[in-house]
């Protein structure tokens, strides 16, 4: 491993670092998230380069850790915003009207699929914290998306997220390497994403007839989809799990 930099230090490696791929298999229907807009690649880039981190090896990036600051003076329970969507929608927020942050959210941590394996989402998580911590910020908030959870949409994620091991750690392996690292677990993000659309951009996204009305059991989500087919719609609610990291 080199080295780990933030985009403010390496705008060079902007494109590179974004181009690192999603695991096979990540849900398509993911694209249709509309605050997702507001804080697509180039955007951070430009706004909040200093919390954009960049693991390299061989000068190549193989992970990406990305957060945006947001002011916690606002909420549900103070500072808690109801999911990564309020998150995002917060940080533009605050962008357009100068308002001064003091919380990171994190809006993703990828490492590229040939390195999987590795630990090295624990090293990006690291390299996040740090950047967070130089830009002066009191914590990090990550709305945790357990993929292993997509095996069982069904279950409620409280019930999925209070497993735990004999040890006393997490069942889900990506929540245990979070506590592992100092994390606490702060609850359950019932409505943290949403993805709204026509039946016809659902049937392309899944491969899935959507010919029903009810919960459709979508390969990825972490829940059910439910569709309404004389409404021609459909709409996913995801649940995340809330976990801060002191910085």
């Amino acid at each position: 491993m080199d080295d780990v930099v933030t985009l403010a230090e390496r705008p060079d490696l902007a494109s590179a670092t974004y181009a690192i791929p999603y695991p096979p298999g990540s849900p398509a229907f993911m694209a249709g998230n509309l605050a997702s807009l507001l804080v697509r690649g180039a955007r951070v880039v430009r706004r909040w380069p200093h919390l954009v981190v960049a693991l390299l090896e061989g000068g190549r990036p193989v992970g990406r850790g990305i957060a945006v600051p947001y002011s916690s003076a606002r909420g549900g329970p103070p500072g808690l915003p109801a999911g990564w969507d309020e998150a995002a929608v917060w940080a533009a927020e605050d962008a357009l009207d100068g308002v001064a942050c003091d919380t990171a959210c994190a809006l993703e941590i990828a490492v590229d699929p040939g390195c999987a394996g590795r630990g090295l989402s624990a090293v990006v998580l690291d390299a996040l914290r740090a950047a967070v911590r130089a830009a002066g910020l009191a914590s990090l908030l990550v709305p945790l998306r357990p993929p292993d959870k997509a095996a069982e949409p069904l279950v409620p994620m409280s019930d999925y997220a209070a497993r735990v091991r004999s040890d006393g750690l997490p069942a889900d392996r990506w929540l245990r390497t979070h506590v592992r690292a100092g994390g606490r677990v702060e609850g359950v993000a019932w409505c943290s994403s949403t993805v709204q659309a026509p039946l016809e951009r659902w049937r392309a996204w899944t491969g899935l007839p959507f010919d029903r009305d009810g919960e459709v059991v979508v390969p990825g989500a972490l829940a059910p989809v439910v569709a309404s087919v004389a409404r021609n719609a459909a709409v996913y609610v995801e649940p995340n799990v809330w976990v801060r990291h002191p910085v």
